[in-house]
């Protein structure tokens, strides 16, 4: 049970750290030989592409985790507190329906690119890692979303139980 709290609270942040310093690390390096040693790798433009998509995937739920995806809050401004919490619930569940979508059908995508064999130019890895970006990342997202939706149904059932005390 500690080992998924522990992953609970830090599974996007490592592999977004992770993802984060192989980019800049190896972009650091390709710059390093193109101007000072004037060659070049033919690997490196590729990791840190596909490490920025996974980043990217990850990020999504990091945020969504996080709740600082950015939102537009003028109509929210002017709601109170039980409507600001039941427009978060609508808000959360079309996000979720979003996610769900790209996860079945981004699994989809990835099994047919996998099936069909293709390799990367550079690395020689299956395209089908890169694709799999989606549906993990919005897998995550989902699972976030969950999570918020409970914590949120459960602040407003508290809300509408003390209005009526």
């Amino acid at each position: 049970m500690k080992i998924l709290k522990w992953l609970d609270k830090y599974f996007e942040e490592i592999f977004i750290g992770i993802f984060s310093v192989v980019m800049v690390a190896v972009i650091a390096i390709q710059v390093f030989m193109r101007f000072v040693l004037d060659d070049s790798l033919s690997w490196s433009e590729e990791l840190a592409r596909y490490c920025f998509i996974w980043l990217v995937y990850l990020g999504i739920s990091y945020g969504v985790k996080k709740q600082q995806h950015m939102k537009v809050d003028v109509i929210l401004l002017l709601l109170k507190d039980k409507w600001k919490i039941a427009l978060g619930i609508i808000g959360n569940l079309l996000f979720l329906a979003f996610a769900i979508f790209v996860v079945f059908n981004g699994y989809d995508i990835a099994m047919k690119v996998f099936n069909w064999g293709q390799l990367s130019p550079a690395l020689n890895l299956p395209i089908g890692f890169v694709y799999l970006a989606g549906p993990i990342g919005m897998g995550l997202t989902a699972i976030r979303l969950i999570q918020q939706l409970v914590q949120q149904v459960s602040l407003l059932m508290k809300k509408e139980i003390i209005e009526k005390l």
